[in-house]
């Protein structure tokens, strides 16, 4: 038997939206999910890690510096990071904010550090750690992370896609993703300690439809790898970010698309979890 490809499918946001919640968990229950992050203050969170937990889908924690979530930590230990008691709007806020010396590393990784906590409190079991919107790839958001990751001995995600000519169509995400995707690639090794699992595709998010998902795995060589997806039921209105929409239902359909499954075997593709890539 030649070299295998093993795949963990993640799907973001856990908790921060019953409907999003519902969608990832039918994509995890029917489908090919095979992990979650979960955002620890999200409103919908205590509920979905227990229901998270009944239905075995391991999950990690997506630490956010965005959304305008409330923070983890007291509020007065993190004035920078949250002013007001909640995290900044967008990821342009709060990369300007860092970029210009607006926000302190201490604050930022007592955040953190209190995110994930908070996941534990509720009751994940925590297999891995990610960033909201890709943050952690922030020069010196980087190293706070990687910190804790190696503190925690948990492996991070760290999303490895390039530009493609399509994104031109939304050139607000367009900017986005090309700038992580540059940061990426060009970040210094990682630190004594922690294992960064490179994401196949994580840039697909809100475009993961059928045609584009097949056309992922029919691309992907032997190896290991993540697939960042974002399924939900419905078009939520997410309070915490009015503005937000995505093809929450055209991802979902894939992830449960019986041809989405046939490719798997065809291409004897494994799904995967962290905790199962050990």
């Amino acid at each position: 038997m030649g070299p295998r490809t093993r795949l963990i499918v993640n799907a973001d946001d856990l908790g921060l939206h019953p409907s999003l919640d519902a969608g990832i968990l039918r994509a995890h229950r029917d489908g090919i999910v095979t992990s979650a992050t979960l955002l620890s203050m999200g409103p919908s969170a205590a509920e979905a890690v227990g229901r998270a937990k009944a239905e075995g889908l391991p999950v990690g924690v997506h630490l956010a510096l965005s959304t305008r979530l409330p923070c983890a930590a007291p509020a007065d230990s993190v004035r920078t990071v949250a002013p007001g008691g909640r995290l900044r709007g967008s990821w342009a806020d709060f990369a300007k904010a860092w970029l210009t010396g607006r926000v302190r590393r201490e604050e930022l990784e007592r955040e953190l550090t209190a995110q994930l906590s908070r996941a534990r409190e509720l009751g994940a079991e925590v297999d891995h750690l990610d960033g909201h919107q890709h943050l952690h790839l922030l020069p010196g958001v980087r190293s706070v992370v990687e910190g804790i990751a190696a503190r925690e001995a948990l492996p991070l995600r760290w999303p490895d896609a390039l530009p493609r000519a399509e994104w031109l169509r939304a050139p607000g995400p367009a900017l986005k993703t090309t700038v992580l995707a540059v940061l990426a690639r060009t970040a210094p090794r990682a630190r004594p300690g922690v294992r960064r699992v490179s994401a196949g595709g994580v840039f697909e998010a809100g475009r993961l439809d059928e045609p584009a998902l097949l056309a992922v795995l029919d691309a992907l060589p032997a190896g290991d790898f993540e697939l960042g997806c974002h399924p939900g039921e419905g078009a939520p209105h997410v309070p915490e970010d009015p503005a937000w929409r995505y093809g929450w239902d055209a991802e979902l359909a894939a992830l449960t698309s019986p041809r989405v499954k046939a490719k798997l075997a065809e291409r004897n593709i494994a799904l995967a979890s962290y905790g199962a890539l050990g």
